[in-house]
């Protein structure tokens, strides 16, 4: 996410430009003159300032810093402690633009202005925040499906891909990133689900204390990561006779770590995505299948929460109803509540599907709810997700009597 990095960057860029004014009288800012603004509250500048001098001196940097390189201004043009990777640092857009600078003719340079002008070309001249990521794309859209229960038929070259993708550390979201447990579990349980597994070994780099770091020396931990890593390590249990104790110790501390993670009201929260909607899903699923007997009070809490935050319209969502929110809590009600006879969960697991019929996923905009440096929607996994909660709905047969009893499934089909 970077917010540390990015946000003391960018007010002191703004600062900059204040003391552009100068001394003469500009028209319209008059009030702006000899002001600066100030870091928010909780903000600080250190890190940053140790960054620069780092790149002044050019010390080495962790390759997770290389993806908000752009905050270190005219300093990141040319430097050589960063290395493009296809052309792309640290899979980020702007941090390519802010390392390629002016003048520059190598073949490095060359490469990464090819990988601009593809960006651009995409959206026809707007970038991503972060792109490629096909690691990241593939095992979230193959795990919504998979968890659901949808019967896939993947293409062997998708699955040799993500073999190859593995390092001694596990997968990089994308090229220029560094390996992270929340890509590596996740491609971890979905190649188990695909009955082509390999060694879950590379995440024990990851295991701090009685839970697991995205990144080695990590400041905010995520519960959605570690819910990730007990549903992949709950997958090896079957697989794994050798490891197993050392999986279920693992799995005991993660279930305990997120249990005491939960909020009040029953839902999780994380750093990855600005609602809750997405953090309950995840964590309710993963101890629901994974997190034994002592985690059911909590997945019940969660269920209860959901429940209780439908909109009037059926659809859920944090400050207005969206397709994504609705399909978290979907999947809520119908992977993670210990039965779907309750007639209140049946009725608006259906509402909620109802919903996402009468939305249309092709021409409604998916709000973005993503947090890297800034807000974003991964397109095709929001789909994904949609999918996956429609299908869950129409294999409930109370659930699906409902839906086909609604005006929307006859507007759709």
């Amino acid at each position: 996410m970077a917010a540390e990095i990015v946000i003391p960057a960018l007010v002191a860029e703004i600062n900059k430009h204040l003391d552009w004014l100068g001394p003469e009288p500009i028209a319209g800012l008059e009030d702006w003159r000899g002001i600066q603004l100030g870091l928010p509250q909780g903000a600080d500048d250190r890190l940053l300032a140790r960054l620069h001098e780092a790149v002044r001196l050019e010390r080495p940097l962790s390759p997770k810093l290389w993806h908000s390189f752009e905050a270190m201004g005219a300093s990141a043009q040319g430097t050589s402690i960063v290395r493009p990777v296809r052309g792309a640092v640290g899979c980020s857009p702007a941090a390519t633009a802010a390392w390629l600078g002016n003048g520059q003719a190598d073949a490095d340079s060359r490469l990464s202005v090819e990988y601009l002008e593809a960006v651009q070309e995409r959206s026809g001249g707007p970038v991503p925040v972060c792109a490629p990521v096909p690691v990241f794309e593939r095992v979230w859209v193959l795990a919504a499906f998979i968890t659901a229960g949808v019967g896939l038929s993947v293409p062997d070259e998708l699955v040799e891909n993500l073999h190859a993708a593995f390092g001694e550390f596990g997968v990089a979201g994308g090229p220029g990133l560094p390996p992270d447990s929340d890509d590596t579990s996740t491609a971890l349980y979905v190649l188990v689900r695909l009955g082509r597994p390999r060694s879950a070994d590379c995440l024990w780099s990851y295991q701090d204390g009685g839970h697991f770091s995205c990144f080695p020396d990590e400041r905010t931990s995520s519960t959605t990561t570690n819910a990730h890593v007990l549903r992949a390590l709950g997958e090896y249990l079957a697989l794994d006779s050798l490891r197993r104790q050392r999986y279920l110790a693992a799995m005991d501390e993660i279930s305990a770590w997120l249990r005491d993670q939960q909020q009040v009201d029953g839902s999780w929260r994380d750093k990855w995505h600005a609602s809750s909607y997405y953090a309950t899903a995840q964590c309710a699923v993963a101890l629901a299948r994974y997190g034994g007997a002592a985690s059911a009070a909590v997945v019940s809490k969660a269920v209860a929460w959901v429940l209780s935050t439908q909109r009037l319209d059926g659809a859920w969502g944090v400050w207005t109803g969206t397709q994504e929110e609705t399909a978290y809590a979907v999947q809520i009600l119908l992977l993670a509540a210990p039965s779907a006879t309750d007639d209140s969960l049946v009725r608006a697991a259906a509402r909620g599907c109802t919903f996402l019929l009468r939305s249309d996923a092709s021409a409604t905009p998916f709000p973005p709810l993503w947090h890297d440096k800034d807000l974003y929607t991964p397109v095709r996994v929001v789909r994904a997700e949609r999918l996956s909660a429609l299908y869950l709905g129409y294999a409930d047969p109370r659930v699906a009597q409902m839906i086909m009893a609604s005006d929307a499934e006859q507007q759709v089909w």
